[in-house]
This record gives C-alpha cells, sequence and structure tokens, in this order.
C-alpha cells in the first residue's frame, strides 16, 4: 500500500510538476514563491493520498494551487490604510488624524501634511 501511495505521488510530480509550477509562477512575483507554494500542494496531495482516492488528480492539484496563491495574496495584504502608510514600525502614539485635521497651522504641520499627500 505504502508502495503504491509513492509511486503515485512519483508519477503525478512526473505528469504535472512543470506544468503547475508554471501556472504558479504566472500568478506569484518571484520563482521562490512559486516553488513554496507548490511545495505546499505537493504535501497536502501526500497527506490526502493517505486517507482517500482522488479521482481527477490534475483537476485536485490545480485547484489547491489556485487557493494556495489566493492564500498567501491574502495573508500579505495590509489591513488598513493606516497600516499601508505608516507600517508596524512607527511610532504608535503618532497620530495623523490630528495632524490632518488641526487647526493650528505651523511650518512643521504644514511640511508633514504635504509629505503625506504627495504619498498619496
Amino acid at each position: 500500500m505504502a508502495d503504491q501511495r509513492r509511486q503515485n505521488i512519483i508519477q503525478a510530480v512526473r505528469d504535472y510538476g512543470k506544468r503547475l509550477f508554471y501556472f504558479i509562477r504566472g500568478r506569484v512575483n518571484t520563482d521562490e514563491d512559486a516553488e513554496d507554494i507548490l511545495q505546499d500542494v505537493w504535501y497536502q496531495f501526500s497527506n490526502v493520498l493517505e486517507n482517500e482516492p482522488i479521482e481527477q488528480t490534475s483537476a485536485w492539484l490545480f485547484r489547491v494551487a489556485r487557493n494556495r496563491i489566493i492564500d498567501k495574496y491574502r495573508k500579505h495584504q495590509p489591513s488598513s490604510l493606516e497600516e499601508e502608510i505608516f507600517g508596524d514600525d512607527e511610532d504608535p502614539n503618532f497620530n495623523f488624524r490630528e495632524l490632518l485635521l488641526a487647526q493650528n497651522s505651523t511650518p512643521e504641520t504644514e511640511h508633514l501634511r504635504n509629505l503625506f499627500w504627495e504619498q498619496l
């Protein structure tokens, strides 16, 4: 049983490995990202084969790859405009809303406002 499972995995890698890599590579930024996702797909494939047969291997592999690509992009999206602009390493006490809505105008606040709007 284990030999048959291993042969199925090896055959799937031979049959679909290159096509699957190029499919993933066309949808991510780097070869490294594509390799990471492909590794995740093969890992999931080997785990699923232990428990249940896969009727359409090609469709299953490409669906899992597509889902992994989507997961990757979801994970790297900033959660808010504030986080995107200032990131996590900025001063947590700084409030850009106060800067933009401040009634008093000093040269420093004017300069910071201009920088803010230029960056947008």
